[in-house]
């Protein structure tokens, strides 16, 4: 069954062969949709026949969102704490530990309602590919339910066992890496594909955040880092060294950061969620982009510090306080979080590539910008399904 989607205003591939600039724009575009493909790309008056027919009535087209970084299995609330926050405590790793007693604490039934509803929260908002982590239940037990019930909803899962020292090591970390790179692994590698460590004051240093990388490589876990988020530190340059796939946060970065980032095929990740909602220094975009890094946006969503599902809403923060144009995010909350991901089926309308195709009520990306907080995705095709 195929479908062809017409007249669309602005139609961003993100295939330069394609179209217009970077984001290989086309005017009054249409797409071939064959079962959960792209076909066919190009100008509505050259438009092939199909079986069904969409119009899109003069509404922009995207990619599916990408968004690479979230933390979706958990329980509780952490309303208290972010109201404190906005009157003045500062922000500190340590509040994982409210999620954390709260998740061990939760059925399987209600950690899948929780995971479901974000997922199709975010889905409304235009995001067609959502990974997502463990990391607050930080027993081998907890860990590998949470992966569990992840593999069953997305196809990036992963492991995070390592989001910070679970309360019950507190006075023995080395202990605790010892589990996480030992029978917890053992636990939750089967249910991953990838392995991510809190690299940050409060959580764990290099040293410790290489040993639980390279033991999730070894199972074949592919590694990812939160790096530089709070402040300046080892993980950046451990991500390039390691061949990390994406450093993220990239909050503080030192010249020798950004030159290790541009000159590598570490992604970084930029998550302005997270500044939004501590208060905290924004990632410089502008900096890494003009080095020659690959930039990612994603929502960071969790209930402690990024407690938003909706990628919209970073590219305009990004825009609006990070130094990025219009395009250069909305690239970055597409393409940037497939090569996050290492995924080139996805972030793209080009042929071959995955159909995942958002429609705005409006006439041009831009928009996601330009009226921030306006709820403008009209229709999202997932995999070649009408989702919204």
């Amino acid at each position: 069954m195929t479908t062809l989607v017409t007249h669309i205003a602005s139609l961003v591939t993100n295939d330069p062969s394609l179209g217009d600039g970077p984001l290989g724009l086309i005017q009054d575009a249409a797409v071939v949709i064959d079962g959960d493909r792209v076909a066919w790309v190009g100008e509505t008056s050259k438009a092939p026949a199909t079986d069904n027919r969409v119009d899109a009535e003069g509404r922009a087209g995207i990619p599916g969102f990408v968004d690479s970084h979230s933390h979706l299995v958990f329980a509780g609330d952490r309303t208290a704490e972010f109201n404190a926050r906005m009157s003045g405590r500062p922000y500190s790793a340590g509040g994982i530990r409210t999620t954390v007693a709260a998740t061990r604490a939760a059925a399987d039934t209600d950690l899948a309602a929780t995971l479901d509803r974000y997922l199709a929260e975010a889905l409304r908002q235009g995001t067609t590919t959502m990974e997502t982590k463990s990391g607050y239940g930080l027993t081998a037990a907890d860990e590998s339910r949470a992966l569990r019930l992840a593999a069953d909803r997305t196809d990036e899962v992963t492991y995070l066992g390592a989001h910070i020292v679970a309360p019950e090591y507190a006075d023995d970390p080395a202990a605790y890496v010892d589990l996480v790179t030992g029978p917890m692994l053992d636990a939750c590698a089967p249910h991953a594909r990838w392995v991510d460590v809190f690299c940050e004051q409060g959580a764990f240093d290099g040293d410790q955040a290489r040993a639980v990388l390279e033991a999730g490589m070894k199972k074949g876990l592919l590694p990812r880092i939160h790096a530089n988020q709070l402040s300046y530190g080892p993980g950046v340059q451990l991500a390039v060294e390691l061949g990390a796939a994406s450093a993220d946060h990239c909050t503080h970065l030192t010249d020798e950061d950004v030159d290790a980032l541009a000159g590598s095929g570490t992604v970084a990740t930029l998550l302005p969620g997270a500044e939004f909602s501590t208060r905290a220094k924004w990632p410089d975009a502008r900096r890494l982009i003009d080095a020659g890094a690959t930039v990612a946006l994603a929502s960071d969503c969790n209930p402690g510090s990024s407690f938003t599902s909706s990628v919209p809403f970073c590219i305009a923060l990004a825009v609006r306080d990070m130094g990025m144009t219009p395009d250069e995010a909305v690239r970055a909350a597409t393409a940037g979080g497939a090569a996050a991901l290492r995924r080139t089926d996805i972030g793209r309308v080009a042929v071959g590539a995955r159909a995942d195709l958002v429609l705005l009520d409006a006439p041009s990306h831009v928009h996601l910008a330009y009226r921030p907080g306006v709820p403008l995705v009209s229709a999202v095709w997932r995999a070649g399904r009408r989702e919204v």
